[in-house]
C-alpha cells in the first residue's frame, strides 16, 4: 500500500470521549476520503465489531485500534494499539483494569471543583459520558462549557483540569512495558501517540522511545492533528532514529471540538515505512465487488 493512502489511524466514539457513535465515525470516515481507518477508544475496545462492519459497508478498509493510557515518568502517555484481535481476552482485562479507577478519579475532581463553587460536576459529566466506566476530562469539559463557566473546552482545561489547577486529579495508568505487551499478545502493533504532547525534556522523550522499543513497540505518529506541522519532521527524523514506523491519524473526539476534521492530513513524508505496510496481513479488507 503506498505511503499516500489517507489512513486515519487515531480516533475516538461515544464509546470513549468522543461525540459521534462508531457508525458515524465511518461515514465521516468515508466522506472525507479515508481509504484505511481505525477507531482508537480510549483504554476500550468495545466498539471495534461496529466499526469494522460499518466500514466494510461503505467500502473502507479497517483496522482494529485502542488507545492506552499508560504512566511514564509520572506523565499519562498514550499508546495506540493497532491491529490485534479484538476478542483476545487478555487485552480486554487489561483495559478494564485501566479503566478501574477512572471513577473514583472523577468522583474526586467533582469534589474538587465542588471547593470552588461548581456543584453536580459528577453527575454532570456522566451525562455526556457514552461509556459510564470511562468518565473523563473531557466530559467534565462539556459540562463546564454547557453550564457557562467557561466558553469552550480549552479555556476548561486552562482553568480547571491541568496540573495545579482545582479538577486535576493525577491517575496511575498501565506499564508502559504491560500496554505494549498487551498489544502484541494480541497480535497488533504498538504505536506511542503524538509524543510532542508530553512536553517531556529531550532526555524524558529518549528514554520513553528507546525504552518502548525495548518492550517491543514498532511505531510512532508522526502526522497527527495533535502536531503542529513544524513538529511533523522532528518526529519523522525520530522515527528514523529509532527504526520505526511511522502512523497518521487527526485524533478526532467531535465536529464541534476538534480541530483536524477525519482524513484532512497531510501526506506522511517519503522516506517513512507506514505502519500500514507492517499490518498488511492484519488489514480486514472491505469485500470489492465486481462488475457482472
Amino acid at each position: 500500500m503506498s505511503i499516500l493512502l489517507n489512513a486515519d489511524l487515531h480516533c475516538h466514539s461515544v464509546v470513549s470521549d468522543g461525540t459521534l457513535t462508531p457508525e458515524a465515525l465511518a461515514a465521516r470516515a468515508h466522506a472525507n476520503g479515508v481509504a484505511l481507518w481505525a477507531l482508537t477508544d480510549h483504554d476500550e475496545i468495545g466498539g471495534q465489531h461496529r466499526a469494522a462492519a460499518a466500514a466494510h459497508a461503505l467500502g473502507m478498509d479497517y483496522l482494529t485500534g485502542t488507545e492506552i493510557s499508560v504512566t511514564f515518568a509520572d506523565t499519562t502517555v498514550h499508546i495506540v494499539g493497532l491491529g490485534f484481535d479484538p476478542d483476545n481476552a487478555q487485552l480486554a482485562q487489561g483495559l478494564a483494569a485501566t479503566r478501574g479507577g477512572r471513577s473514583e478519579r472523577a468522583q474526586e475532581m467533582a469534589q474538587q471543583l465542588a471547593h470552588v463553587g461548581i456543584s453536580g460536576a459528577f453527575e454532570g459529566a456522566l451525562r455526556y459520558a457514552g461509556n459510564p466506566e470511562l468518565v473523563s476530562r473531557t466530559h467534565f469539559a462539556r459540562f463546564l462549557v454547557e453550564t457557562g463557566v467557561c466558553h469552550d473546552t480549552s479555556e476548561v482545561f486552562r482553568r480547571f483540569l491541568t496540573e495545579g489547577n482545582p479538577g486535576y486529579v493525577p491517575h496511575r495508568w498501565a506499564t508502559l512495558g504491560n500496554a505494549v505487551r498487551w498489544i502484541r499478545e494480541a497480535g497488533g502493533m504498538a504505536v506511542i501517540a503524538h509524543p510532542a504532547r508530553y512536553r517531556f525534556t529531550a532526555n524524558e522523550e529518549y528514554a520513553l522511545f528507546s525504552e518502548f522499543k525495548q518492550h517491543g513497540g514498532q511505531g510512532v505518529e508522526v502526522v497527527t492533528g495533535s502536531h503542529t506541522p513544524s513538529e511533523y519532521p522532528v518526529y519523522a527524523a525520530m522515527a528514523q532514529e529509532f527504526g520505526m514506523a511511522a502512523s497518521r491519524g487527526s485524533d478526532f473526539h467531535s465536529p464541534n471540538e476538534s480541530h483536524t476534521d477525519l482524513g484532512a492530513l497531510p501526506d506522511l513524508p517519503g522516506q517513512l515505512t507506514p505502519v500500514w505496510e507492517l499490518l498488511s496481513d492484519r488489514i480486514l479488507r472491505a469485500p470489492r465487488t465486481t462488475a457482472g
